[in-house]
């Protein structure tokens, strides 16, 4: 696994364990695996880096499965903003090279949904690039295709938890009436449990989504409703463009504006589930958007965005 001690290879890894699954972890630091992990008879940590190049062939050796779940978001400042793209592109073209040298059988990457076309954001485009990459490898690849994950320390919704809990009134950009399709962590999580499961998975783009189809501006409306806060005021400012509400984000909460611009940048693409062929795939019963926000906000005992930031 790759990622593996991200916001979701850091949760995958102990739904895997349970599993009883044998797993090598490609880490740049060891030390960052818990100590309870890498003290598990079924998993051995390899020290590497995809961007540099290093141990990526030793990690991949005697493999048949890996999890591809890196990925960069931005800088800590908006002039940085770009090298997480280049930096995505170029770990992923160096992974399908050893991946190739080793003989790795499948892939199973987590990318982000979002129709192709001149308008795609570059968060959005980068993520398609790097799953357009990994395709290229010999490997059967599994694309899985997600729009916002609700769960404590992801970004996107430690931005959703840090506006609805500090703004009573907001004015924000046209994109708050964007339609998404937010998942819960745990769904994603079974969704990837589930491909390793079910082989007939292999070689296809699968779309991930909750049962909900909301606005950007219902999710906040939502959050407010999970948290028994008082109702949000939130209206429409015409003039306020992604870099302005970027800035505004950086000001009003811990992300840094690096970060803030892609995810803004973002919310102007419709992300919804089109293919549904998942479900006739694995099973699972979707968690409603508020319960999801209810068991993220349950797991920060110390308030809102500790786990990300």
């Amino acid at each position: 696994m790759v990622g593996a001690t991200g916001f979701v290879g850091g949760r995958l890894v102990p739904e895997l364990l349970s599993k009883n699954a044998r797993m090598r972890l490609l880490v740049r630091n060891p030390v960052r695996v818990p100590a309870k992990i890498r003290r598990s008879e079924l998993i051995e940590v390899s020290e590497g880096d995809l961007i540099e190049n290093r141990g990526l062939d030793e990690s991949l050796m005697g493999i048949h499965t890996a999890y591809y779940l890196v990925h960069s978001m931005g800088g800590k400042s908006l002039f940085r903003n770009m090298e997480y793209a280049e930096r995505d592109i170029e770990a992923a073209r160096n992974f399908v090279d050893a991946a190739n040298r080793s003989g790795l059988q499948r892939i199973i990457y987590l990318g982000a949904l979002g129709d192709a076309g001149e308008d795609l954001s570059e968060h959005l485009k980068s993520r398609a690039e790097v799953a357009s990459i990994l395709m290229s490898a010999r490997a059967s690849v599994t694309v899985l295709r997600a729009a916002i994950i609700i769960g404590a320390g992801g970004a996107s919704f430690e931005m959703l938890r840090y506006l609805v809990e500090r703004l009573p009134i907001m004015g924000c950009p046209k994109w708050i009436e964007t339609r998404i399709q937010p998942i819960a962590i745990q769904d994603v999580l079974a969704y990837l449990v589930g491909c390793l499961e079910h082989p007939e998975t292999a070689g296809k783009i699968l779309d991930i989504g909750g049962p909900e189809i909301l606005t950007y501006r219902q999710m906040m409306e939502d959050y407010a409703a999970a948290r028994n806060l008082a109702p949000r005021i939130i209206f429409r400012v015409p003039f306020l463009t992604p870099l302005l509400s970027a800035y505004w984000v950086d000001l009003v909460t811990p992300i840094p504006s690096g970060v803030a611009h892609p995810l803004i940048e973002g919310l102007k693409n419709e992300v919804v589930c089109r293919n549904h062929e998942i479900e006739s795939l694995i099973s699972l019963e979707k968690t409603p958007f508020k319960e999801a926000v209810r068991i993220a906000c349950a797991e920060e005992a110390d308030g809102p965005g500790v786990s990300g930031f």
